[in-house]
């Protein structure tokens, strides 16, 4: 039977919140700043939204992603890979090295480890380069067989139930033994993800998340 070990990024392997880094990325960079004016004029009603409680917190995260999708819309696939990979080493210096470590332990017990988070996908193929995962499940971005960005095509953030669907998808075919298995995450929205395996793992946690991990009496990094 396989065993996994699954990983989410943001707050987990690494420490801080991807979405605020391309923000300032997007802001400052040399190339497309001009269009850092237009992504936020777009962003802003969706965000005084959540902050009034009128619109719930993953639409606020979904509605985001397409916005700054949209705002690089005329890179190509390897243009946009580019500008992802400019933020590759500034993301790695604030990556949990204790987490890291917990990769490459999990690797030595020869199970299949995952890293599954609403990112990028792009971003966290060049950001955790290096870094052996058997799997990196992430945010597609859609682009047409010939490289351009295909705005038909919604972006589909991988966030809450929908980490769970996508490991399962993923796993497919496979005997699983879920009680032998690993999960980390630092979010109350990763419990899903958690409560799949017997070893659940709550990084740094949020108030909501350390609440349940010490009632259940989880492990805390």
């Amino acid at each position: 039977m396989m065993k996994v070990a699954i990983f989410d990024f943001d707050g987990t392997l690494y420490s801080k919140e991807t979405f605020q880094l391309l923000m300032e990325h997007l802001k400052q960079h040399p190339t497309h700043r001009s269009k850092y004016k237009s992504f936020f004029r777009k962003i802003l009603p969706l965000y005084i939204g959540y902050k009034m409680k009128l619109v719930p917190e993953a639409k606020m995260r979904e509605g985001s992603m397409q916005i700054y999708a949209n705002t690089l819309d005329s890179l190509s696939k390897s243009e946009l890979n580019n500008y992802f990979e400019e933020v590759k080493e500034n993301m790695r210096q604030h990556f949990n090295a204790e987490v890291v470590t917990r990769v490459q332990q999990h690797h030595n017990d020869d199970m299949h480890v995952m890293l599954v988070s609403g990112a990028y996908t792009p971003l966290l193929h060049s950001v955790t380069e290096g870094i052996k995962f058997d799997t990196i499940i992430g945010t597609d971005i859609p682009f047409t067989a010939n490289g351009v960005f295909d705005k038909d095509s919604a972006i589909y953030p991988i966030q809450g139930k929908r980490k769970t669907e996508k490991i399962m998808e993923s796993l497919k075919g496979n005997e699983i033994d879920w009680k032998q298995s690993f999960a980390y995450g630092d979010s109350y929205s990763d419990l899903p993800v958690l409560e799949l395996v017997g070893n659940p793992v709550a990084v740094r946690p949020e108030e909501r998340l350390k609440r349940v991990a010490i009632e259940r009496d989880w492990v805390i990094m």
